[in-house]
């Protein structure tokens, strides 16, 4: 298990995502744990992913803490609520939603254009925004954060909801919505998904949807694989780096709503 935790961290920290998208899946379809408990489960796995991630982009100078500070404020109540809602649904269909969930959002991120860093729009509530990385590299970009920030409460609840570290909706959103660089969301994803799994995290406990032993030796490969995910992501180009997010989410969504509606 853990070593399925190794190379899924270094998916998720490599395009700013929990990791939930692929470990739901592997506790449902290889370990026969029940949905509700894969997802409880992998809520408390991500807390390590968030941790590790943050510290890797941290070095590299590239988290907007800022911005992402802010969006944190809608993510932790839509965390909460989201892991609530998971007593209101069966696990089928549970597993459905979240392969449907996640095929959506594959798709828009690959027929969206290229990274915008450099599109120029006023807007009303605009921020202008710059980052200088470790390399020196200056990024530039005005951040919508109106709509950013009324999404970040749906980030949250499919973090609670699917057991998804909620970058699978945040990542899209920062980069389509708010037109922030790939590289800069998905580091700043990663510092949002903090507040957010530690949120969905106490309220899956609460509920008895965790499975301590498996969410323990899913951390401990977790947080080794994040950091070969962050040095990674450092060198590939934002479109390969958006097709890559886009193509996992793409098949393993595939691959979780054809199991339950076969």
């Amino acid at each position: 298990m853990s070593l399925f935790a190794f190379l899924v961290g270094i998916v998720s920290s490599m395009i700013g995502v929990g990791g939930g998208f692929l470990i739901v899946p592997i506790l449902v379809l290889i370990y026969a744990i029940s949905t509700h408990l894969a997802v409880g489960t992998s809520v408390v796995m991500i807390v390590f992913t968030a941790l590790s991630s943050t510290f890797a982009y941290a070095r590299q100078k590239r988290i907007d803490y800022s911005l992402g500070s802010i969006l944190a404020t809608g993510s932790i109540p839509g965390a909460a609520l989201g892991a609530y809602a998971t007593s209101f649904i069966s696990p089928a269909g549970l597993a459905s939603l979240f392969g449907v969930f996640l095929i959506i959002v594959a798709v828009r991120m690959l027929i969206a254009p290229n990274d915008r860093k450099g599109e120029k729009r006023s807007r009303i509530w605009g921020w202008i925004r710059g980052i200088k990385d470790a390399q020196g590299h200056v990024f530039q970009y005005e951040a919508n954060m109106v709509p950013g920030i009324a999404l970040s409460l749906l980030a949250g609840f499919a973090s609670g909801f699917f057991g998804v570290g909620g970058g699978a909706v945040m990542v899209p959103v920062m980069v389509l919505v708010m037109t922030m660089p790939m590289h800069i969301a998905v580091a700043t994803s990663m510092f949002i998904m903090i507040f957010t799994s530690v949120s969905a995290a106490t309220t899956h406990i609460l509920l008895g949807n965790v499975l301590a032993d498996s969410a323990i030796a899913l951390g401990i490969g977790i947080v080794f694989g994040t950091q070969v995910g962050a040095f990674t992501a450092r060198r590939l180009r934002a479109r390969s780096l958006q097709r890559v997010f886009a193509a996992f989410l793409l098949v393993i969504g595939a691959r979780m709503a054809l199991q339950y509606f076969s």
